[in-house]
């Protein structure tokens, strides 16, 4: 899977930071400080913002792993992260993710991934980090609610073609979309793991107009894909929402979940 290109991802890193659930990040620490050799792989790395949230928060012993499908994030996650020696960077496609050396590894770590991912393969997924014992922190996962404090009659019906699309498959099958988080916690659950959810919502006011922008425009082709709007309404809608972006007191809601899942000592 590809497809993100590294604007929109420097567009949305701050709000992701922001948005993320710090009691599990806390939480995350602790179990890594508790490991006697901390070892983390970031899957669907994209330019490192999980490094870049994570890094400083984690213990300082720990080691990455970055992975991708996608070389030119790839490339830019290196360009960005530097020479820390305890960064190691590769080109890899998790539809293969038997193959990955999970035997050593404390934690695997995702941001904005799974909503995009299948039942069976969450499930598949789970199995294998029960199998050697590894913990998942998997942030910011779409959880279906968008909300505009300036209103327009069609936000209702924009939300759920928009859901409707997210569930459409997107190189792993066809995704969860809104339902991701729910799903892991009831595998793990399941699987008798640890599971901690927390809620971490995008909130985009004026200062995010940028990125506000680029999500509007983001949302034009699923709406279109889905076709129970028509064509004009479709530009009418849009056309309000991108004049209220920079209105005083305008903002925009996107919820998320973030998810923790840890073996049992």
């Amino acid at each position: 899977m590809s497809g993100f290109d590294k604007d929109w991802l420097a567009l949305r890193e701050p709000v992701d930071r922001r948005a993320r659930a710090d009691a599990l990040v806390e939480r995350l620490s602790r179990h890594l400080d508790e490991a006697e050799a901390p070892a983390i792989i970031d899957i669907g790395c994209g330019t490192g913002s999980t490094w870049r949230s994570l890094s400083g928060r984690v213990p300082r012993s720990a080691t990455w792993q970055l992975l991708d499908y996608d070389p030119v994030l790839l490339a830019e996650a290196e360009r960005r992260i530097g020479g820390a020696s305890d960064v190691t960077f590769r080109q890899f496609d998790l539809n293969q993710f038997e193959d990955l050396p999970l035997g050593q590894v404390t934690v695997v770590t995702a941001s904005a991934l799974f909503d995009l991912c299948s039942a069976d393969f969450c499930n598949r997924f789970a199995e294998a980090l029960v199998r050697s014992k590894t913990g998942l922190y998997a942030a910011l996962n779409y959880d279906g609610v968008i909300e505009w404090s300036v209103r327009h009659p069609l936000d209702g019906q924009v939300v759920i073609d928009f859901n409707q699309h997210q569930r459409s498959d997107k190189g792993f099958g066809p995704a969860l979309g809104p339902d991701a988080t729910d799903h892991l916690r009831l595998a793990f659950e399941n699987l008798r793991y640890r599971v901690s959810v927390a809620t971490s919502p995008w909130v985009m006011g004026p200062e995010e107009a940028d990125l506000q922008i680029a999500f509007l425009k983001g949302l034009e082709q699923p709406l279109v894909e889905i076709g129970s709007l028509t064509a004009p309404e479709i530009r009418s809608w849009m056309d309000f929402r991108l004049e209220a972006v920079g209105q005083t007191g305008s903002s925009c809601v996107v919820g998320h979940t973030d998810i923790l899942a840890l073996p049992r000592r």
